[in-house]
């Protein structure tokens, strides 16, 4: 057996991940490292339960006492875990240096030890490369990020292979664009949203509107980073976009049609400060390995209404019952916050 080690594996991309590679890889004994902060969710793993080839442990990757015997004992690490939220980071950064980088650095520092260790995968992002006014960022550019998030996830991009170039820890790091699909948590743009139309309460657009991002359905992501696995460079970057450039208002007005929402209910909001105004990526690299996306964004975007449709047990606890959801949700959509 393959033993895997998949760290973040009960948030959003994570869990889409271990669902997939258990039911692709039938010689896969997956594990999944989870804090379960307030994303990370054990109703994501469900499906698993069971399943003699998962295990589920709860503990923090800065916890070197957890994290550490997990990684020796991993054929394959997929590091996910991290806060991901550039509105959360804004708000207060500490938590985000502490995870992303800090613990990006205990499990490094394990997997030096590691001697079963064949591919450590870093997911990283398109937002280290910084606003992108042109053209499309190439895994050779100048990383250039603009929040706390994304200069986390540069830190912890750059520490990963700093550990290959002197180490030889055999890291591999994917840079995506931005996900959507099933178990996303609705502080997120597209579940925030769809959930809000359901509700028929007001859709928070920042700014103008006129952001655009590259739109790439989580299951293609998986797709990719199951290629990069077998295939990828160790050392090498790996850029894994959608291609569907879409604008923020295009993308609420979208939404609202789907579900079939006035579009009354746009509620323009202060803009988020140090706004990224345009993400692009060049997939050339990848797209060399084999990989292309499959879901196209209307098809996918119509998939995923749906799926938030037909779950309402799984996020209405969160919008309606947590005090701390309601709590960010008044302080970052107040009038004036953002500005």
């Amino acid at each position: 057996m393959v033993n895997v080690l998949v760290t973040g594996g009960a948030g959003f991309i994570g869990s889409n991940f271990v669902r997939s590679a258990h039911a692709t890889h039938q010689d896969w004994q997956i594990t999944t490292l989870d804090k379960l902060t307030y994303a990370g969710r054990l109703e994501n793993l469900r499906d698993l339960e069971g399943s003699g080839r998962h295990r589920f442990v709860k503990g923090d990757i800065a916890d070197a006492a957890v994290a550490a015997p997990l990684v020796r004992e991993a054929h394959v690490v997929v590091h996910f875990a991290a806060e991901t939220h550039v509105d959360r980071s804004i708000l207060a950064a500490g938590e985000f240096i502490r995870t992303d980088v800090f613990g990006t650095f205990v499990l490094l520092e394990a997997a030096r030890d590691a001697t079963h260790l064949q591919r450590f995968i870093q997911i990283s992002t398109d937002e280290v490369y910084g606003s992108v006014p042109e053209g499309h960022s190439r895994e050779t550019d100048e990383l250039r990020p603009r929040n706390p998030y994304s200069a986390s996830k540069a830190a912890a991009d750059r520490l990963a292979y700093s550990y290959w170039a002197t180490y030889r820890v055999p890291v591999v790091i994917t840079r995506a664009s931005n996900n959507y699909g099933s178990h996303q948590f609705p502080e997120k743009v597209i579940p925030l949203f769809i959930t809000n139309a359901i509700d028929s309460l007001p859709l928070p657009l920042y700014g103008d509107g006129l952001n655009v991002r590259d739109w790439l359905h989580v299951d293609d992501h998986c797709r990719a980073i199951d290629l990069v696995i077998e295939r990828g460079g160790l050392g090498e970057v790996y850029n894994v976009g959608g291609g569907h450039e879409v604008k923020n208002i295009d993308l609420t007005h979208r939404i609202l049609e789907l579900i079939g929402r006035p579009a009354s209910l746009v509620r323009p909001v202060a803009d988020r400060p140090g706004h990224d105004r345009r993400y692009a990526l060049d997939t050339t690299k990848l797209r060399d390995l084999g990989w292309a996306p499959r879901e196209t964004f209307d098809d996918g975007l119509a998939a995923t209404v749906t799926w938030y449709r037909e779950n309402p047990w799984w996020w209405r606890p969160i919008k309606d019952q947590d005090p701390a959801f309601r709590e960010y949700y008044q302080q970052q959509y107040r009038p004036g916050a953002g500005a």
